[in-house]
């Protein structure tokens, strides 16, 4: 008997089979197709313009990209979120190449979302302020995802939870943000866990509070950068993840000002004025505050 017939029929070779034949099988069963597993039917069900042409009484035809693009934009943050929550498990479990490679899978869906923005930006003015009346209370700042994103990078700022109606999901799920510890945190405790002196203050503080510079920990921080390159390597990627989410902030605000100006934003938000408030606060200002003592 032949090496390949011999290897035909080990059993440990076919169990390795098995799986992958039994799963063809399930498909072939149930008839999936691409359509029924991404539910292609229902997801393109879910696009519907308010708007009504005051001569034609078609809806408005930019108002199918501005809801297209936001949910796209929802995908993206439940995307981040998953790989967020799996970034902090990794640093928690000291599996450092998981971790950067989910951090490299953050920063290119962040490139994504700001890449998002040029697509948004073919819309003019006009377009948009052909629908705007019939988006009513709606706003951005609404977003539960985007404040959960936001919350799990440390950005916490308790007024965001008004937002949305209390007992509401969307209310719910920012408030189990608002106690949980922040990527940040996570970051403190892996280096913690590799023997590095991080300041026990860092290690106990109140997670509801937002970013501030810890000296103690900067002299930590400046030993990883000169002696520990597996560690450096991972505070480089986290300096990337927050200069990306300030792209992103940046290229928001200046889309809202060319296409409403300083106007008031939709369901009484204060549109670009605030947008603007959001923009060079770093998220982990320790990561940014060595660089001058390098």
């Amino acid at each position: 008997m032949g090496p390949a017939r011999r290897h035909a029929r080990d059993p440990q070779a076919l169990g390795h089979r098995r799986p992958l034949t039994q799963a063809l099988r399930y498909a072939a069963a149930v008839n999936l197709t691409y359509g029924s597993y991404l539910k292609v039917p229902e997801l393109l069900e879910l696009q519907k313009p308010l708007s009504k042409h005051p001569s034609t009484g078609a809806a408005e035809h930019d108002e199918t990209l501005f809801i297209i693009i936001h949910q796209v934009y929802e995908l993206w943050f439940k995307q981040q979120l998953h790989e967020g929550d799996y970034l902090a498990q990794c640093l928690a479990d000291g599996r450092v190449q998981e971790a950067c490679a989910t951090l490299k899978r953050m920063l290119t869906i962040l490139k994504t979302m700001v890449q998002q923005i040029d697509v948004l930006e073919t819309m003019t003015p006009v377009s948009f302020l052909s629908f705007r009346s019939f988006l009513s209370n709606s706003s951005g700042f609404q977003s539960a995802q985007f404040r959960e994103f936001e919350f799990l990078l440390g950005n916490k700022n308790p007024r965001v939870l008004a937002h949305n109606p209390e007992g509401s999901p969307e209310h719910k799920a920012i408030h189990a943000r608002w106690s949980q510890p922040t990527l940040y945190d996570a970051f403190a405790r892996f280096l913690a866990g590799r023997g590095h002196p991080v300041p026990q203050a860092l290690l106990g503080r109140d997670v509801t509070q937002p970013p501030q510079e810890w000296p103690e920990m900067q002299d930590v921080l400046l030993d990883v950068y000169r002696n520990h390159p597996t560690e450096r390597i991972v505070c480089e990627l986290l300096v990337d993840l927050d200069e990306g989410v300030q792209e992103w902030r940046y290229r928001h605000v200046k889309m809202v000002e060319r296409t409403i100006g300083f106007k008031q934003g939709t369901g009484g938000s204060p549109g670009a004025a605030y947008l603007r408030s959001t923009l060079f606060n770093p998220l982990f200002p320790d990561l940014w505050a060595i660089r001058t003592r390098l």
